[in-house]
């Protein structure tokens, strides 16, 4: 557990952490806090202009996320103009460097022309009033723009949006080459998706590190029971679980409070520098540092196969974690949280000083 002390160390450079993508509340977190910040500044009078009435950042920052399903509701008309006009939507929230590198670079393995860190850059200079047929070729409308700027701000500050675990043929973590890719010498593991956490020896060991969450804030047994659930994908656990210690851990009962309680703190947050289109590269390497964290003495088991409801067969690793790996994560996620609504905020400000 040396090696997860330093990394929070190593972290510690980039942003206080004692001062899900996110899931719902890990966003609107983001987006209220960037809300906070640009109070009363140029940057706010031209997100509202762009908002609709009643929006805020908070309110639309899984907008990005709605709009791959029905789960937040049923499809509005800009919605399915979005998704019609982006087919592939659904791959701008990540990109997939090997972990163990120090740098996001263009065209390395993982990377793609519209990843999170190439469609973060089309956002910005789309706001600047930059956007072509070059900058823009999404053809992003400014509105477009801001909302996946809201919500990409918050995914690429998720340690598995940006650094993926690859595991060699052999076992255990690797660095890849794409020929290596392409012969099946190392395989992906879909931003860690494939790998697979024993949920019952993780729900019990939480149990033990981190506050119970409120009584009142408990859900509802499910009617009928369902059986208890055995596995967990590392990704969800780091999406939504892991937010929600981050909450509990500083007695947070809402993404509002949240934001409330670490602008209080003064964070000392990393900052930008150069023109903002470049901004998301840097965040992109912050991010690295955290995902070294988040694979830290995690340690993938062999490999075996599942089968989807569509018939599709994929590859999966049962997925070994030190036994208080709740409480290094939940830290790293509580300053990676921060990052993003602080870096949303300066961005804005930048774009509309």
């Amino acid at each position: 557990m040396k090696k997860l002390a330093c990394i929070v160390a190593l972290s510690s450079a980039f942003v206080s952490i004692n001062a899900h993508a996110w899931g719902n509340d890990g966003h609107r977190a983001v987006g209220a806090i960037a809300d906070r910040l640009i109070k009363g500044s140029n940057a706010e009078k031209q997100v509202q202009a762009l908002l609709l009435p009643g929006e805020s950042l908070a309110k639309v920052a899984s907008w990005a996320d709605c709009v791959k399903g029905t789960y937040c509701g049923p499809q509005t008309e800009e919605m399915v103009a979005y998704t019609t006009a982006n087919p592939k939507h659904s791959e701008y929230h990540y990109t997939d460097v090997p972990f163990q590198l120090s740098h996001y670079e263009d065209h390395g393995v993982g990377t793609t022309d519209h990843d999170i860190v190439q469609t973060l850059k089309q956002c910005i200079a789309v706001l600047q009033g930059k956007g072509n047929a070059t900058t823009n070729p999404h053809n992003f409308t400014p509105r477009q723009a801001l909302l996946m700027l809201t919500h990409l701000t918050g995914d690429i500050a998720q340690p598995l949006h940006v650094g993926e675990g690859y595991v060699g043929k052999s076992g255990g973590f690797v660095v890849p080459t794409q020929k290596q890719l392409d012969d099946k010498e190392a395989f992906a593991t879909q931003g860690g998706n494939n790998l697979q956490l024993d949920d019952i020896k993780l729900t019990a060991k939480s149990s033990e590190l981190i506050p119970a969450a409120p009584a009142e804030d408990k859900p509802a047994p499910a009617t009928p029971a369902r059986p208890p659930q055995t596995t967990r994908a590392f990704h969800s656990y780091w999406d939504s679980t892991v937010v929600n210690y981050a909450f509990r851990r500083i007695g947070a009962r809402t993404p509002e409070q949240f934001a409330d309680m670490v602008i209080a703190g003064n964070p000392v947050v990393s900052p930008n520098s150069g023109d903002p289109a470049g901004w998301p590269y840097e965040w992109a390497d912050q991010t690295l540092v955290v995902a070294k964290l988040a694979y830290a003495d995690v340690v993938p088991g062999p490999m075996a196969q599942q089968t989807a409801k569509n018939g599709d067969v994929y590859n999966v690793w049962p997925l070994a974690i030190p036994d208080n790996y709740p409480v290094p994560s939940s830290a790293a996620a509580k300053g990676q949280l921060i990052q993003g609504g602080y870096h949303l905020a300066a961005v804005l400000k930048a774009i509309w000083p």
